[in-house]
């Protein structure tokens, strides 16, 4: 067993199984006593606290969209000569499903119709209803949602992938308490984290297991019953667990992208067949109503009115997605690796969001218009009475009904599929400190716990009470969240200090070796130049430059890597200079004039700073160049240490 455990970190692994199965003890044992603690809990969060869930989110969607049009936007999510792990629409499928793609299939229909049946401030069931019914529903699922997820990836992503941290939760406190994010604060932080994904995926997915059970019953006519939901959770975590074993390449990637595709097929069906041109019409309208009252909708609080409805609805969405973040913004920064802050922001904000109006407008409007034009009132009943079936009372009115809801199922089981497996991914990090290369054992495990947490919760009529906890813990995340931007924004500052102080030439060399430049700048050497040029010449160079740090009593050190050799010198508490070389493969260029080298490949000597690969070549330079290339590079980072200090 000692074996199997290398990779966990027991001071979060162990805590947290503790914690969850003496909540869920507690919960199985005093399920009323549960829900009426939480209840109380997230009542007086309502009241008190709602105004702070509003400004809350306020700043982040307001910092985000700062993040991606300042200066800010060019900084990459890795060294700078890292690139993307995965194309656009693979990387947009995978944080879409993981975002929240089962909540589209719950709501797209459900909540349109519920706010018409009864708006915050609209007279009922009239047209006024009708608009403030999709303009309240963009509200919710719109950028405020994604803006969450993509601040908590972006301060995971800067400070593992750009500094060097554990992919962690604990990492984003960097910026406030330092160092001790490897003692007990970043410990609880994990903690927290673990147990917060654990219940956020298995309240939805015992939630869910209802609404593929109203599927398979209108289908099938399959009993509506605790059984069959509890068989559907089963099937559930299995097809999780092959998928979670497989690893995020495979499982997770492929049925991302299968589902992106059904569900833009199915999407586009309903499309097709309902009122197409109406569909059109509304979807600009609804974008221009959303957009206007944006700022205002933002920091309405029904301060005035005096109404109830923003807890059960806004103040609970936000603290919803509040709740998710810790497990998708996790996800959405494991992905995310090469991508500038900028392509980042927009991506996680602008697409997302365009997809989920769009399919809002066709489910929500095409919904309304069946119980408007078409008097389908037994909709508006069905959704009241019971929400997770009204997707498939909808579709019942459409032609081909019956393949739409077997698309429908498949789509909401996948969904569910990636939501449990990248769940059971992200827990596994949390408790191996950020890492992925773990057993399979680990992953399964989770993705095992999620599914019975899920089934002995829904036996014992506890989801609703779990669901009601893991909101009422996003108001301490939600004030950690705010100083770890405050974070972000002094070290992205740093980052630019030190990027104007790099204002980078390359350019080491004398008038009298200009042609001996020429000459190495359109060879193409090989491996074996490349390694014996880094083991001489530059070597001897760094030596030299060692050599005068040591009679200056500044403390420098000289260390070969895998693909090269480094240069260090030690500045105490402030940042370290770093100078490496590094030899990187090319594919060979359309002109060869080296005849020696008939490989389809060729090989450079690259210069890397801490911040990466900084793009120019050295190969076949003079021992005094590459010095002299040394001593420009830290003259300017001398430059950024004097710029941070004033």
């Amino acid at each position: 067993m000692k074996s199997l455990s290398l990779k966990i970190n027991k001071s979060v692994f162990y805590p947290a199984i503790l914690v969850i199965f003496s909540i869920l003890i507690g919960t199985l044992l005093a399920p009323e006593i549960a829900s009426n603690v939480f209840n109380t809990m997230q009542g007086a969060i309502t009241i008190n606290g709602g105004w702070f869930y509003i400004l809350t989110v306020a700043i982040i969607l307001g910092f985000v969209i700062y993040l991606g049009m300042s200066r800010f936007g060019s900084v990459k999510l890795g060294p700078d000569h890292s690139t993307p792990d995965y194309k656009l629409s693979t990387w947009i499928s995978m944080l879409f499903a993981a975002g929240m793609g089962i909540g589209l299939m719950f709501f797209g229909v459900a909540e349109p119709v519920m706010h018409y049946l009864s708006p915050p401030t609209a007279e009922k069931e009239s047209l006024e209803a009708m608009k403030e019914a999709m303009k309240i529903t963009f509200f919710h699922w719109g950028l405020h949602a994604w803006a969450i997820y993509a601040i908590v990836a972006l301060i995971l992503a800067y400070f593992s992938y750009r500094q060097g941290l554990p992919l962690t939760l604990r990492s984003a406190l960097h910026p406030i308490i330092g160092d001790r994010i490897y003692g007990w604060p970043g410990h609880f932080v994990d903690i927290f984290a673990v147990v917060s994904t654990v219940f956020g995926v298995a309240t939805s997915l015992g939630l869910g297991a209802s609404q593929v059970n109203a599927g398979l019953n209108y289908l099938f006519s399959t009993d509506v019953s605790q059984t069959n939901q509890l068989i559907i959770m089963i099937v559930i975590t299995l097809l999780a667990s092959v998928s979670v074993a497989t690893g995020l390449d495979k499982g997770i990637k492929i049925l991302s992208e299968i589902n992106m595709g059904l569900a833009i097929v199915l999407m586009l069906l309903i499309f097709i067949v309902g009122p197409t041109v109406f569909l059109l019409q509304a979807y600009i309208q609804n974008i221009g109503i959303y957009l206007s009252d944006l700022v205002s909708n933002t920091f309405n609080l029904f301060a005035y009115e005096k109404k109830s409805w923003i807890g059960g609805w806004t103040i609970f969405y936000w603290g919803w997605w509040l709740a998710w973040a810790p497990f998708v913004g996790l996800f959405i920064a494991k992905i995310s690796k090469g991508r500038t802050i900028r392509e980042f922001v927009f991506g996680v904000l602008l697409v997302p969001t365009a997809f989920t109006l769009l399919w809002m407008t066709i489910f929500g409007n095409s919904a309304i218009s069946q119980i408007v034009d078409n008097n389908f009132v037994r909709l508006g009943e069905m959704v009241s009475e019971n929400s997770a079936v009204g997707l498939f009372v909808f579709l019942e009115t459409l032609p081909w009904s019956t393949a739409l809801t077997g698309l429908s199922i498949l789509m909401i089981v996948i969904f569910f599929v990636t939501s449990c497996d990248s769940g059971a991914m992200v827990i596994d990090m949390l408790c191996s400190n950020g890492t992925t290369d773990t057993p399979v054992w680990q992953r399964l495990f989770w993705a095992i716990c999620v599914g019975v947490v899920a089934a002995v919760l829904m036996l014992a009529g506890g989801l609703e009470a779990l669901q009601t906890m893991t909101i009422a813990a996003a108001l301490p995340f939600s004030i950690v969240l705010l100083f770890a931007c405050f974070g972000l924004g002094k070290a992205l500052q740093v980052e630019l200090a030190k990027r104007d102080s790099l204002a980078l030439t390359g350019m080491s060399c004398t008038e009298e070796d200009w042609q001996e430049r020429l000459d190495n700048i359109l060879s193409t050497p090989d491996k074996k130049n490349v390694n014996t040029f880094i083991a001489s010449d530059v070597k001897k160079a760094f030596e030299k430059v060692k050599k005068q740090f040591d009679a200056n009593d500044i403390q420098a050190t000289i260390s070969t890597t895998p693909t090269g050799i480094l240069l260090t010198v030690s500045h105490g508490d402030e940042h370290d200079f770093c100078y490496g070389i590094h030899k990187k493969q090319h594919a060979q260029p359309d002109f060869n004039t080296d005849g020696d080298n008939d490989s389809e490949t060729y090989y450079r000597a690259e210069v890397h700073l801490a911040e990466g690969g900084q793009d120019y070549d050295v190969m076949g330079w003079s021992e005094d160049s590459v010095i002299n290339d040394i001593i420009d590079q830290y003259q300017k980072h001398l430059h950024f240490l004097h710029v941070l200090r004033d």
